[in-house]
């Protein structure tokens, strides 16, 4: 029951990656916000985990405000802000993304960090405590050719996040990002740009522990950083990759 007691927000909850988190969060004590684009797979999750849901667009600056004055009323405080809501354009030549891609990309990994920043930091500030962590990739640390500005955005997420911790840890809150290898989520097929078993077989080759990020690794990897065990660490962009980036 690492988490007892403490509240948190993940978004991009109701599926992959953001659903493990939700699920080890709420093992371990907290009571989990689900948020997500798709309200109805949110509602699911909440109604598992005995948590709440909301449905927001992450990259709007109404839909983000409307959602921490929803969290702030239900739950009374905010204590760990996961930001993992994310996208990706397909593979593609860098020259040939289409400026609509572009701008989702960034407006979903990037944008949507800074809007929850503006609405929650003075929130956590005022409390003394409170941590944020980014889910950044092992893309934004060893770029992979045709994912051009997939990779540029996790890149700011992973520069973004230091530059947070350094800022705000005399107010007392921790920043930190975990950088996971490809999984089994939703965006799998469109990192690889088709699901076959010789695509997979061909990625998995790049991994040396030889499998993908699951959602389970990547919640208990997002438990201990959002803990107290982990009260001295800020700034860290964490790997949860199976050796991709050595």
């Amino acid at each position: 029951m690492r988490l007892e007691g403490k509240t948190a927000i993940v978004t991009g909850g109701a599926s992959g990656f953001g659903a493990g988190i939700a699920r080890k969060f709420a093992a371990e004590g907290a009571r989990v916000l689900v948020v997500d684009i798709n309200k109805t797979g949110a509602d699911a999750l909440a109604a598992e985990l005995n948590g709440l849901a909301f449905a927001a667009n992450v990259a709007d600056k109404a839909s983000v405000g409307a959602l921490v004055d929803f969290a702030l009323e239900r739950l009374g405080r905010v204590d760990i802000l996961v930001n993992n809501a994310g996208v990706t354009h397909l593979p593609t030549p860098l020259e040939e993304v289409s400026e609509d891609d572009f701008d989702r990309v960034f407006a979903v990994n990037c944008k949507s960090i800074y809007l929850f920043a503006q609405a929650l930091v003075p929130h956590m500030k005022r409390n003394g405590r409170g941590n944020i962590l980014n889910v950044a990739s092992t893309a934004g640390l060893s770029p992979r050719p045709r994912l051009n500005w997939y990779n540029a955005s996790k890149g700011w997420v992973i520069t973004a996040t230091k530059a947070m911790a350094v800022e705000l840890a005399p107010a007392g809150l921790r920043v930190n990002a975990l950088c996971p290898v490809a999984g089994e989520t939703p965006l799998l097929a469109s990192f690889m740009g088709e699901d076959t078993p010789e695509m997979r077989a061909k990625f998995l080759s790049t991994i040396p522990l030889g499998r993908f990020s699951t959602p389970e690794d990547m919640g208990n990897a997002a438990c201990y950083l959002c803990s107290d065990e982990a009260s001295m660490i800020t700034g860290v962009a964490m790997e949860v990759d199976g050796g991709r980036c050595i």
